[in-house]
């Protein structure tokens, strides 16, 4: 009886894209740790849109899992980012994603849930994504992420056109449109993926549809966890991680290396966007939020892994630390918000190209072989638990 893992992207998701798998490491590392254990899996990865409602993402996850998970074993969910709440949407008792009851008749064999670096209580990205000098911002990544993922290739020439589209700015109004949008063509004509219907669907998507942008700002994840309610007799398990800002050792590291010193500036700016907060809406769990007796060792588990307790302002460049904590938190350490995915720099030349690690974002996290391999380890020591807890109760 195999157990069944259903994987939800995150913001930016999709399945493959530019020979390039999303939860590719995940999910051989899920496999391995399975195999060991002695157990049959079965994952699948949920064919979200990127920038879409959670609603809409949830609802593709539903479907998704009651179309595949026939057999009579153990389901996991498990999202990254926005993902998380997608999963958590799909779990939740009072969701009402389908007009058939049917569709939820799997929900009594749900074993967990795992968040990865999950916005459970907003954060400010969202919200600047959400101006008019963030949708500049939004398509520019958008094609900085086609370009840098292709075959983890990140050619000179892409380096040169990324540069000069930065360069040409509004500093009233952003990004120069006009140009933004001959210099993204210029991007993806210079890799041969990016031709593909599936990377033209996928940037279409973005521009199509952004519900979740305004979803995720502080303000309505607000209203989110008052609605949202966990499952009885599920478990969910939450990791967290931050990446200190880029230091002059980090930007030294990217002399003579023009795409990571890019790449770097990128996420330099995210990082500074995510780092403003809200009083009123801190992206952080309030009292209310905390099982009695769970507060200390969360807390715990944060000062032992950072050497410290991370304030309101910490990050993974995309979310704030404070706000990816739900339920329980079972790993935390420092890497940025695409690092826990398994696209951390990699420079050992011998591994095959599929097993190699890159870097989707240069932070200078120092994230490695060692954070990736504990993090799978606890994730998946965390599912196995609660598969036995729950066979011992029946």
């Amino acid at each position: 009886m195999p157990h069944y893992i259903f994987l939800s992207p995150g913001m930016f998701g999709f399945t493959r894209l530019a020979s390039f798998g999303y939860f590719s490491h995940v999910q051989r590392a899920l496999e391995a740790r399975f195999r060991n254990a002695g157990l049959a899996v079965e994952i699948q990865v949920s064919d979200v849109l990127p920038t879409a409602s959670v609603r809409r993402r949830a609802l593709r996850l539903a479907e998704l899992v009651e179309r595949t998970a026939t057999g009579d074993g153990p389901i996991h969910l498990l999202g990254h980012s926005t993902g998380g709440l997608d999963a958590r949407l799909v779990a939740s008792p009072g969701a009402r994603l389908s007009k058939s009851p049917e569709t939820a008749h799997w929900l009594p064999r749900l074993r967990s849930v795992t968040t990865m670096n999950t916005p459970h209580y907003g954060t400010p990205l969202a919200s600047f994504f959400a101006t008019a000098k963030g949708q500049q911002a939004l398509y520019a990544l958008s094609a900085f992420t086609v370009v840098g993922l292709s075959l983890g290739q990140r050619p000179l020439a892409v380096a040169k056109v990324l540069m000069s589209m930065i360069g040409r700015t509004d500093d009233a109004l952003g990004f120069n449109l006009p140009a933004l949008d001959r210099s993204v063509a210029s991007v993806v004509g210079l890799v041969d993926d990016a031709r593909s219907p599936e990377v033209r669907n996928y940037r279409k998507a973005i521009r199509e549809d952004q519900g979740a942008m305004l979803q995720l700002s502080p303000e309505a994840m607000d209203l989110v966890v008052a609605g949202f309610e966990d499952r009885p007799g599920v478990c969910y398990q939450s990791t967290a991680s931050m990446s200190p800002a880029a230091s002059y050792k980090t930007w030294l590291r990217t002399l003579g290396h023009p795409v990571h010193s890019l790449s770097l500036s990128l996420f330099t700016a995210l990082h500074a966007i995510t780092a403003s907060h809200d009083q009123r809406y801190p992206c952080a769990r309030l009292p209310a939020d905390v099982a009695p007796g769970t507060f200390d060792t969360t807390e715990a588990t944060l000062s032992q892994s950072l050497g410290k307790s991370p304030g309101l302002q910490d990050s993974d460049g995309c979310v704030p630390i404070r706000s990816q904590i739900w339920g329980t938190l079972v790993w935390s350490g420092f890497g940025d918000h695409l690092d826990v995915l398994g696209h951390y720099r990699d420079d050992t030349p011998e591994r095959q190209l599929e097993l190699r690690h890159h870097d989707w974002l240069t932070s200078g996290s120092q994230f490695s072989d060692a954070s990736f391999e504990s993090l799978m380890d606890a994730i998946v020591t965390g599912m196995l638990n609660s598969a036995q807890t729950k066979g011992a109760e029946r």
